[in-house]
């Protein structure tokens, strides 16, 4: 009998080691979550149950629970990093098969989908054409083709016109067109102040758009034209402004309205783009007595541009941003989350699975539901505590070593029960 309990403790010292071994060697392993192995007493038990003198049968392996505490945060330069700050498990499909893990070391495929080492694709929440999130959840895949241009439409401008000017004593005059033989173009005499800016045509193309400001003879009036490629669109518009220096909010908003302009080049042909409205938004326009500076301008248009970087905020949210200054979301990171997250089933490579015990996954966004949020660039590094593990691999040894003196003795016992005579 002794015999028998004493191979159970050696079986048990033994399992014991493999999980503490298994825990060692994986102490650098990004993601990994360290294990114990946990034990119940054995009782031979008759059909009326066991004696109330029962002597135990030994010591049995009843399961090997994995501990899921937070581990150590590093950063890294790679924004494909991630690391979860908090509860939650990263889902992966591994060619339809749902997988979870913890480590974030990601990587784009050459269909520009972010994978994990062993290429099953990150899962997340897809965009609307849009560009808002949606509910439903996906491949999370990252456009690199140009993003397409978008043509000017509106543009704001904030500015401040001197009331101390007077009227140019030379007439502005007009039309204009730079690509006249020879060119025209407004005297520097003419007018009080000009601005430009950039906008765009419907191919993506950079255009000039110019405002010249001219103060009347009428007291609060101004009138403002506006060229293209220094060619005259439109004009003039009468600005009046009250006796405070601001225009009657009866008469907002103050705009420029430029239509069917057709888009040039810079040899003066049509660029092939679409003509096109414009309004010039001048509502902010103020006129009091200092000089004429212009505090914001805006336009709605950019032109065409190619993947210059990602990034990912720590709601999951993956940003695309492209060379011509936009930004565009192209999903955002789902998590998952388990009733029992020791019902999982682990299957290597850092990954779970789902099982009866554990539940069905709770899907949602990072930092709600008790989810934790996400860290770009980090990697959640292995929760294996070093030191507490080789203390626990001296306790086990001292164990197998005891069991084995039991074999031992035992041995010893039942040679001198053969040798009586």
């Amino acid at each position: 009998m002794a015999f028998d309990t004493a191979i159970s403790g050696i079986n048990a010292a033994t399992a014991d080691l493999n999980v503490i071994s298994n825990n060692i060697a994986n102490a650098s392993t990004v993601g990994f979550k360290s294990s114990r192995a946990e034990f119940a007493d054995v009782y031979a038990t008759s059909l009326l149950g066991a004696g109330s003198n029962a002597i135990g049968k030994g010591v049995s392996l009843v399961g090997v629970t994995q501990e899921f505490g937070q581990g150590n945060v590093s950063f890294t330069n790679n924004s494909l990093d991630l690391a979860i700050n908090g509860g939650g498990f990263f889902q992966l499909s591994n060619q339809g098969a749902l997988e979870y893990t913890r480590a974030g070391a990601f990587q784009v495929d050459r269909e520009g989908f972010i994978i994990s080492n062993q290429g099953a694709r990150l899962q997340g929440f897809q965009v609307t054409p849009t560009g808002d999130i949606s509910g439903q959840i996906g491949d999370i895949q990252i456009d690199t083709s140009l993003i397409d241009p978008n043509p000017t439409g509106l543009v704001d401008l904030t500015s401040n016109l001197d009331s101390r000017e007077i009227q140019p004593t030379v007439p502005f005059g007009g039309p204009f067109d730079a690509f006249a033989s020879p060119p025209t173009a407004p005297d520097p005499s003419a007018y009080n102040a000009t601005t430009s800016t950039t906008i765009y045509d419907g191919l993506g193309n950079p255009h000039v758009l110019s405002l010249y400001f001219v103060k009347t003879a009428t007291a609060n009036e101004w009138e403002v034209h506006s060229l293209i490629d220094g060619v005259t669109t439109s004009g003039p518009d009468t600005l009046t402004f009250q006796s405070n220096g601001q225009f009657d909010p009866a008469s907002l908003p103050i705009e420029v309205n430029i239509t069917g302009w057709t888009p040039l080049n810079d040899a003066g042909a049509p660029t092939g783009a679409a003509a096109q409205d414009l309004v010039v938004n001048l509502s902010d326009t103020t006129q009091f007595g200092t000089p004429f500076a212009v505090s914001s301008v805006s336009q709605d248009g950019f032109g065409a541009g190619q993947l210059r970087g990602l990034e990912i905020d720590e709601s999951g949210v993956a940003f695309a941003r492209y060379t011509n200054g936009e930004s565009r979301a192209l999903g955002q990171i789902a998590l998952a989350n388990f009733n029992n997250q020791n019902g999982l089933q682990p299957i290597g490579d850092t990954n779970w699975v789902e099982t009866f015990a554990s539940g069905p996954a709770n899907v949602s966004e990072p930092g709600t539901s008790g989810l934790g949020v996400i860290q770009s660039a980090a990697l959640e590094e292995s929760n294996v505590e070093i030191t507490a593990q080789l203390v626990e691999l001296i306790v086990a040894q001292r164990n197998f070593q005891a069991n084995a003196q039991v074999i031992q003795s035992e041995d010893a016992i039942t040679q001198t029960v053969i040798n009586l005579r």
